[in-house]
C-alpha cells in the first residue's frame, strides 16, 4: 500500500511555481525602464492614456522593479504586508506613468520582495535614482534608428560601474521597448544571470521622439 501511495505521488504534477515562491527569498533585482514613446505607440494611444498626451515630455519611465533569482524569478507571492492604497499607488505615477501600473507591479513583483508596499515603492524610486539616464536621450526631439549596442554603450558611459552583462536592451517590432538593469539587493550594479540576458538581436531599432 505504501509503495502504491509513493507511486501515485510521483505521478502527480509539481506544484505551480507561484505556490512555491516565498516573499523575501530572491537574489537580486532587475530594474526595467521603458521607452515611453514606444509604449504609447503600441499600447497607450489606443487606451487614450494620459501619460501619452503631447507635452508630457516622458522619455524613460519605470516599468517595474523585479526580484530575481540566479535561475528564474518569483511572482505573486503571499505576503503579510498590506496592499497599498489607491492614493499610494497613484503617487507613483510621476515615475511609472500611472497608478494602475504601480499597483500591478506590487501585485506581481512587490509582494515577493518581503518589503511593505511603502518600502517597495520607495525602493523602486531609489533604484531609478541609483542610475544615470544618458543625457543624449533626454527629451529626444526627433525619431532616430540606432543599433541596440549604441544604447547599451550610452548607459555604460553614463554609469561607468555598469558592465555589458548587467544591461539588457529589449525591442519589439524593430522599436526600443525598454532597458533592463541588474542590481544587487543593495541597488549596486551587478551582472544579470544568464536567463535574464535577452538582448535585442535587431541590427537597428527605432527610438521615437519624446512627446
Amino acid at each position: 500500500m505504501r509503495i502504491l501511495s509513493l507511486a501515485l505521488v510521483a505521478l502527480l504534477p509539481p506544484l505551480p511555481l507561484m505556490a512555491r515562491d516565498v516573499a523575501g527569498q530572491f537574489d537580486y533585482y532587475v530594474l526595467a525602464v521603458s521607452w515611453q514613446p514606444s509604449w504609447c505607440a503600441s499600447t497607450g494611444d489606443d487606451r487614450d492614456a494620459p501619460e501619452c498626451k503631447a507635452g508630457t515630455a516622458r522619455d524613460f519611465s519605470i516599468h517595474g522593479l523585479w526580484p530575481q533569482n540566479e535561475s528564474g524569478w518569483p511572482e505573486y507571492c503571499n505576503t503579510r504586508e498590506r496592499d497599498p492604497s489607491r492614493r499610494e499607488s497613484q503617487a507613483m505615477s510621476d515615475v511609472m506613468g500611472s497608478g494602475g501600473l504601480a499597483w500591478y507591479q506590487w501585485q506581481k513583483h512587490g509582494r515577493c520582495t518581503g518589503l511593505s508596499s511603502a518600502d517597495y515603492y520607495q525602493t523602486t524610486r531609489d533604484a531609478l535614482q541609483a542610475i544615470n539616464i544618458p543625457q543624449v536621450f533626454d527629451d529626444l526631439a526627433r525619431d532616430i534608428s540606432i543599433p541596440p549596442t549604441v544604447i547599451e554603450d550610452a548607459f555604460i558611459e553614463a554609469n561607468p560601474d555598469f558592465r555589458r552583462d548587467g544591461i539588457t536592451i529589449g525591442c519589439r517590432s524593430n522599436a526600443l521597448t525598454e532597458v533592463r538593469i541588474c542590481l544587487t539587493r543593495d541597488l549596486e550594479p551587478r551582472d544579470c544571470a544568464p536567463d535574464a540576458r535577452r538582448d535585442c538581436s535587431q541590427p537597428s531599432i527605432l527610438m521615437e521622439q519624446v512627446r
